[in-house]
C-alpha cells in the first residue's frame, strides 16, 4: 500500500511538471545589456526550477556577443566594457557547469572578432554557423529569445 501511495504521489508531481525549452540568441555588442541579459537567463532558469519544472536551455553567441566566449577577450574589447564581459562570462560558465546550459559560439563571428578557436573556453561548442544551430533548436521545439 505504501508503494502504491508513493507511486501515485510521484505520478501526480510529474504530471504537473512542465518542461521549458529555450534558445537565447545573443548578438548584441552592448556589454552592459548582454551582462544583464545573462543574469536574467540565470534568474529565469532558477525560477522555473523553483516551481518544480525543468529548463532545457541553450545560448548561441555571435556578432558582438562572441568575445565572452574567449579566454582573451580583454585584447579586443574596450576597457569600460571589461567588467560587463567578465560578469557575462562568469554567468555563462556557471550556467554551463551547474545548469547544463549548452553554450554555442559561431566560428564566423570568432573570425570577425579576431578570436582564435583555441582561445575559446573549453565548455563552449564552436559552430560553423550559429544561425543553423538556432534554427535546429527551434525545429526541436525550443522557444527563441533574442538579445539584439
Amino acid at each position: 500500500m505504501k508503494h502504491i501511495l508513493l507511486f501515485l504521489m510521484v505520478l501526480i508531481v510529474t504530471m504537473h511538471a512542465q518542461e521549458y525549452k529555450a534558445v537565447f540568441d545573443c548578438s548584441s555588442d552592448d556589454a552592459r545589456y548582454v551582462s544583464s541579459r545573462m543574469m536574467l537567463v540565470e534568474k529565469t532558469i532558477n525560477m522555473i526550477e523553483k516551481r518544480g519544472d525543468t529548463a532545457t536551455v541553450a545560448i548561441t553567441l555571435h556578432g558582438g556577443c562572441v568575445p565572452m566566449a574567449s579566454r582573451v577577450f580583454d585584447e579586443i574589447i574596450y576597457d569600460e566594457d571589461m567588467p560587463y564581459i567578465q560578469n557575462a562570462q562568469t554567468v555563462i560558465t556557471r550556467l554551463a557547469k551547474k545548469k547544463g546550459v549548452e553554450i554555442v559560439a559561431c566560428a564566423m563571428s570568432l573570425d570577425a572578432n579576431a578570436l582564435e578557436q583555441n582561445e575559446v573556453l573549453p565548455f563552449i561548442r564552436i559552430s560553423e554557423n550559429s544561425f543553423i544551430d538556432t534554427i535546429s533548436y527551434q525545429n526541436r521545439g525550443y522557444g527563441l529569445m533574442t538579445f539584439k
